[in-house]
C-alpha cells in the first residue's frame, strides 16, 4: 500500500495530486460498495465456503496483469549504505517534527484508533443488538462504502489551493458523531444511513491528510512519509480495535462505541484547534 500510494505524484502534475488521491479513493470506495453486493449473493448461492473460494481465484487475473505492467529491462541500480547512514530514521524525524504532516498522521490515528472499530464491531452491531443477518451486514458495510465514493467524489470538486488541514480536521471531527449515533440507533434502517456519514467523514478527512502529507513531502523521504501514514490508519485500527473489543466485553458493543465517539469528538477537537491555528506550510515541488 505505500509503494501504491506513493505512485500517484510520480504520474501526476504536481496541481494534480490531490484529484488524483481522490480518484483513488472513489476505486478503492467503489470496491467496498460492489464487494458486499457481490459477496452477499455469492453466499445465498454457494454458501461462505465458496464465496471466498471464487474470492481468492479473482486475483489470479490481478495477478497476471500486475506482471504485464512491470517495466522491462534492467532495473535501476539499487542504493547502498542509505539504511546504515541512518538517513532513514533522520527523515522520519523529521517528518514527525514537522507540524502540518505531524498533524496529518495525529489526525488519522486518533480516527483510526476510536472510529476505525465501528465497521469492524459492524457484524455484533447488526446480530446481537439489531437482530439483522449476513444481507443486513452486506447492506450496512455497502453503505459506508457509498458514502465513501460520495466522500472521495466530493473532493475532486474542492479546488487544489484549499486549505487540507481545515478539511481533514472538519471531517474527523464530524466522524465521531457517527459513532454515537451508530450506538444510540435502536431501528436496523438507521446502520446503514449513519455508516454512509461515516464513510464521507473518513474518506474526505483520510484522503485530505493523505494529500496533505504527499504535497509537502519532498520526493526523497515521501516513501517513508506515505509509510507513516499507513501505519497511521492501518496500525491505529488494530491497536483501537483490540481495546474496543476489551470494552464490549465489559460494556457490550452499544456502550464501548458510544466512549469512542465521545472521546473522538474531544481528541480530535484538541488537536484541530492546535494543528489548524498554525500557519500552512508551504506545498513542495517534485
Amino acid at each position: 500500500m505505500p509503494s501504491f500510494q506513493s505512485i500517484v505524484p510520480s504520474i501526476v502534475e504536481h496541481d494534480q495530486i490531490a484529484s488524483g488521491l481522490a480518484l483513488n479513493a472513489t476505486q478503492f470506495n467503489l470496491s467496498r460498495v460492489l464487494g458486499p453486493a457481490i459477496a452477499g449473493v455469492l453466499m445465498a448461492i454457494v454458501g461462505a465456503v465458496g464465496c471466498f473460494a471464487l474470492n481468492a481465484a479473482s486475483y489470479l487475473p490481478f495477478s497476471w496483469v500486475a506482471l504485464w505492467i512491470l517495466p522491462r529491462g534492467k532495473p535501476p541500480p539499487a542504493i547502498v549504505g542509505s539504511f546504515a547512514e541512518g538517513s532513514l530514521w533522520h527523515d522520519i524525524r523529521d517528518i514527525l517534527r514537522t507540524p502540518d504532516p505531524r498533524g496529518a498522521l495525529l489526525t488519522v490515528l486518533l480516527t483510526s484508533t476510536l472510529c476505525g472499530p465501528l465497521i469492524v464491531f459492524c457484524p455484533v452491531l447488526v446480530k446481537t443488538m439489531l437482530h439483522g443477518d449476513v444481507s443486513g451486514f452486506s447492506v450496512a458495510i455497502a453503505a459506508f462504502g457509498v458514502g465513501g465514493l460520495v466522500g472521495s467524489i466530493g473532493l475532486l470538486g474542492i479546488d487544489a489551493g484549499r486549505d487540507r488541514r481545515r478539511i481533514s480536521s472538519w471531517f474527523a471531527q464530524y466522524h465521531g458523531p457517527t459513532l454515537v449515533l451508530a450506538a444510540l440507533n435502536p431501528w436496523f434502517w438507521g446502520l446503514p444511513a449513519v455508516l454512509a456519514l461515516a464513510g464521507v467523514a473518513m474518506t474526505v478527512s483520510n484522503t485530505s491528510a493523505n494529500t496533505l502529507l504527499q504535497t509537502t513531502s519532498l520526493p526523497g523521504p515521501r516513501g517513508q512519509t506515505v509509510s507513516l501514514y499507513m501505519l497511521a490508519m492501518r496500525g491505529g485500527v488494530s491497536v483501537g480495535s483490540l481495546l474496543t473489543g476489551l470494552s464490549v466485553s465489559l460494556l457490550g458493543v452499544r456502550d464501548a462505541l458510544l466512549i469512542n465517539g465521545l472521546l473522538a469528538v474531544a481528541a480530535q477537537f484538541a488537536v484541530g484547534h492546535r494543528w489548524i491555528d498554525r500557519p500552512e506550510q508551504v506545498p513542495a515541488r517534485n
